[in-house]
């Protein structure tokens, strides 16, 4: 059962993540967060290598975006000491380093399956 929970562990997390943007968003009805659900658990049901690859890579080139929109939020800051420069640093780093580190190992993983 582990070795199913860690195959999919990619899937697992967009899923999260997803939920947690449907939670900061405040809205309960948001059809961003819906259609997004229902792609990651469609994938996570269907296994199909072709999605698989085409989400990885759209999820990579958005969060390669959001580094540069991160980027540009911290230079607007004009004190690098401010509690809210550090944490935006440090958070906003830590969610998109793992963002791009899941979709760098989903698209391995399903290129790896699309080859073979």
């Amino acid at each position: 059962m582990n070795k199913k929970i860690i195959s999919k562990i990619t899937e697992l997390y967009l899923i999260a993540a997803t939920i947690y943007y449907w939670i900061l968003t405040s809205n309960l009805f948001n059809p961003i967060a819906i259609v997004l659900l229902a792609i990651f658990t469609y994938q996570l049901i269907s296994k199909k290598a072709t999605l698989g690859i085409v989400i990885s890579s759209i999820f990579i080139l958005l969060n390669l975006f959001m580094v540069l929109a991160l980027i540009s939020e911290l230079s607007e800051f004009t004190n690098t000491n401010d509690d809210n420069y550090i944490q935006l640093l440090l958070f906003g780093s830590l969610f998109l380093g793992v963002n791009l580190i899941m979709a760098s190992i989903m698209l391995i993983k399903h290129l790896k399956t699309k080859i073979t």
